[in-house]
């Protein structure tokens, strides 16, 4: 009993350090965010706690440039990508999935096979083809090359292989079309994959950086991450400005997880069928 104990504690210990590593990077930025101009955040060795906390720093980078316009175009392009992506993703998930057809398992190893691709290679192609749709400087510009992946399709197949036939048997006796099934029976039997690709979909939207540098360049369609790269130039790499800025633009990415972190544990489909 004795041995039982001292392992629990270990384990907690262990796992204590670790979330305290992991948070440190994090804990840094608030830090180096609310020190004074007259604190040095490159001393030795390093001060974590502000002798002189202060939150100047936060309304020096909010006033100095547009950050309420910024912050708006990545909520924007985050909330459109989000949708968008899980819609196709779905659509394209589900045949793959629940419907027989010729060259169905080719099909989906051929997406699979697109995940080792890095973005670098068809970024070139992806920016022509923006062009030539007329994108460039727009919103779509900034969602195109996220309408659909092939992790989501990835994901959202696995999710649909595992609702009970059942479900979809007694909707097809119930006189169900296929639209109607996908839409009343699979998508709430999946929802907690959804909410899974929601959130993946959602940082990466809301953290992209290379490809709205390469898309957009009106500022006024700036996304946040742009934005804090234009305030590390603005004021010559003031750490504090840059600090605080960062996390400006992390904090709705943290709430969100919070907020949505019990919707990701897999749940019973039995409640798959909507009234």
């Amino acid at each position: 009993m004795r041995n039982s104990r001292l392992k629990t504690i270990f384990i907690y210990a262990l796992l204590a350090a670790i979330a305290l590593l992991t948070l440190f990077p994090l804990l840094w930025l608030i830090s180096t965010a609310l020190k004074s101009p007259t604190e040095n955040i490159l001393q030795s060795p390093p001060q974590l706690l502000p002798s002189e906390p202060t939150l100047n720093n936060f309304v020096r980078v909010w006033q100095s440039l547009p950050f309420a316009q910024y912050l708006y175009n990545s909520t924007l392009v985050a909330i459109l990508t989000v949708g968008l992506n899980l819609f196709f993703c779905a659509l394209a998930a589900y045949p793959l999935a629940r419907l027989s057809f010729v060259g169905r398992n080719s099909i989906f190893m051929a997406i699979v096979a697109t995940i080792m691709i890095p973005f670098q290679i068809v970024m070139i192609p992806l920016y022509i083809l923006t062009v030539q749709l007329g994108l460039r400087n727009t919103y779509l510009g900034i969602i195109f090359p996220s309408l659909a992946s092939a992790f989501g399709i990835f994901l959202l197949r696995q999710a649909f292989m595992g609702v009970p036939k059942e479900l979809e048997e007694a909707a097809r006796m119930d006189g169900s079309s296929e639209l109607g099934l996908w839409w009343f029976v699979m998508i709430p039997a999946i929802h907690p994959a959804l909410v899974t690709l929601a959130i993946f979909v959602f940082i990466g939207a809301w953290s992209d950086f290379l490809w709205p540098l390469i898309v957009i360049q009106d500022e006024s369609l700036y996304t946040l991450p742009l934005g804090v790269a234009k305030l590390a130039g603005t004021f010559s790499l003031d750490w504090r400005l840059v600090a605080a800025g960062s996390i400006i633009s992390i904090a709705p990415v943290l709430l969100l997880f919070l907020f949505l972190q019990r919707y990701i544990v897999p749940t019973e489909t039995g409640s798959g069928v909507k009234g």
